[in-house]
């Protein structure tokens, strides 16, 4: 099929001049409306109003131009002599390709909440433009994006302006994709606040991983990594990477403000968290944690990387290295291991909703964004914790929250110091726990403990005590909760209850 006329509807006009200029060498007949009508006027390059197939001006302050049997017979006949003829009777001229960019809703709500300003970027026509031309592929050819100019043009010059069959079927699938996810995002947006539970994602950016969790699995991850990361080095991001990844930074939010931190994670699982006064500090207090399990792990910090850090950083394996930012020195140090993946992190809000997959379906639920604060500490014993411990416990909270089921985190002096976690039995996961805070030399004695969720029997607490640790922070919920309180007044134990519960299955 070769292109005689195109119809050219768009918002963004960014790329459209070299195809606008290679459809009119083509001898291409251009319809236009608005404001795109104007943009190839000043290209002098001639253009029909889509006015003079219709009749009718522009209505209603824009919102009907297209709207109507003359543009829409056009795109919609078959190119078969019943079609055609009734084309003839009525005076409507073909129309074998439609070029549309639609209003930018998504872009609109993301920036305000003026309903009036929000409803008037639906597109009403550009969508239906789409749905037509993408509809009779077989006879049109129909760009549905500003995404897609690109590619329209390189098949006119490939091809002298003939298109393929196979060229047209390609552009009504990335069509209606497009319409989709127009569709989907104006319906979340009215649906926000209803009580109509609907599962509806539309996500517009995919990247395709190394491998999906396995080597013999492949993975795609839709959504927009550059919008959360300059990613300055290193290798291209596999799914495993990308879990981890995700796990650091949701950890590193619950210790944004205050002192340098620095937290290695493997599996998911924080191995090595601590505060300190520089960030030097920070990296080898955290390593102390844990140094074995460190060794090809995933590092994070909330500051920038000086060079004196990345130095000893530099020493060990790792996967992902990610901070606000790296100080040239630092930087300039680092990429010289081409492999090893820099991140660097931007400011951005977490998702109030998440999801997996279950079974053939998939389970939702709002995202655990509950982080405890000194207000949320409910003291249930006869001795209260120490200033110094409570601020302990919190940070020992933090650290459970982002543990896996059963998770048990023992913090010493803002460092944890150890962890157990993903085991069948709480008491499992604490001396787990233990045994690691013994094998890297740490006494325990004075240390505090959190758990993920309540305990169902006060043996935690008595062996928590015979181990040295005084404090306890739990959420409680159980019904024997008082058994563990009277073993912690009866060794002399505070604990803390907080009423929120952070299990990660």
């Amino acid at each position: 099929m070769r292109v005689r006329s195109a119809l050219i509807s768009v918002y963004s006009k960014d790329g459209l001049e070299p195809l606008i200029r290679r459809l009119h060498a083509l001898g291409v007949q251009l319809y236009s409306t608005g404001g795109t009508q104007s943009y190839i006027q000043k290209l002098d390059i001639p253009v029909t109003a889509v006015e003079t197939l219709t009749g009718y001006p522009s209505i209603l302050d824009g919102r009907v131009k297209t709207l109507h049997p003359a543009v829409f017979g056009g795109l919609l006949a078959r190119r078969e002599p019943e079609h055609l003829a009734q084309l003839k009777e009525y005076n409507i001229p073909e129309i074998d390709c439609v070029i549309v960019d639609l209003y930018p809703f998504e872009d609109t709500v993301a920036k305000t909440h003026d309903e009036k300003e929000i409803i008037e970027k639906i597109d009403i026509g550009g969508v239906s433009l789409i749905r037509a031309a993408a509809k009779n592929w077989q006879d049109v050819a129909v760009v549905a994006s500003k995404e897609e100019y690109k590619l329209f043009l390189d098949m006119l010059e490939n091809q002298e302006g003939q298109l393929t069959s196979d060229d047209r079927r390609e552009l009504a699938r990335r069509a209606f994709k497009v319409t989709s996810n127009y569709d989907i995002a104006i319906f979340n947006w009215f649906n926000e606040g209803t009580t109509d539970i609907a599962f509806k994602y539309s996500i517009h950016r995919s990247d395709i991983l190394r491998y999906g969790e396995n080597p013999h699995q492949s993975g795609v991850f839709f959504g927009d990594f550059d919008k959360v990361f300059d990613k300055l080095n290193g290798k291209a991001i596999s799914y495993n990477n990308l879990v981890d990844i995700d796990a650091a930074v949701q950890l590193m939010r619950e210790f944004q403000v205050g002192k340098p931190c620095f937290a290695i994670l493997k599996h998911t699982n924080a191995c090595g968290i601590a505060r300190r006064h520089t960030l030097l500090e920070a990296w080898q207090a955290a390593l102390a944690c844990d140094s074995t399990s460190a060794f090809g792990g995933i590092f994070i910090c909330n500051t920038t990387v000086d060079l004196e850090t990345a130095r000893e950083i530099n020493k060990l394996f790792y996967e992902v290295l990610i901070a606000p930012d790296f100080a040239p020195d630092a930087m300039e140090l680092l990429k010289k291991k081409e492999a090893r993946i820099l991140l660097k992190i931007k400011s951005f809000d977490s998702q109030k909703r998440s999801f997996r997959s279950l079974l053939n379906g998939v389970v939702e639920q709002d995202t655990d964004l509950k982080t405890e604060t000194e207000a949320d500490l409910k003291p249930v014993t006869e001795r209260i914790p120490t200033p110094k411990e409570v601020g302990e416990l919190i940070f020992a909270a933090k650290c459970a929250k982002h543990l896996k089921s059963n998770a048990i985190a023992l913090v010493k002096e803002r460092q944890l110091i150890g962890m157990g976690c993903g085991q069948p039995s709480r008491v499992d996961a604490l001396r787990q726990a233990i045994a690691k805070a013994k094998s890297f030399g740490f006494d325990l004695n004075g240390a505090v403990m959190a758990s993920d969720a309540f305990f169902p029997f006060p043996d935690c607490v008595e062996i928590a005590h015979e181990a040295g640790i005084t404090a306890v922070i739990q959420p409680g919920g159980s019904l024997k909760d008082q058994d563990s309180i009277d073993a912690c007044n009866r060794l002399g134990m505070a604990m803390v209850m907080t009423g929120f519960r952070h299990f990660r299955h």
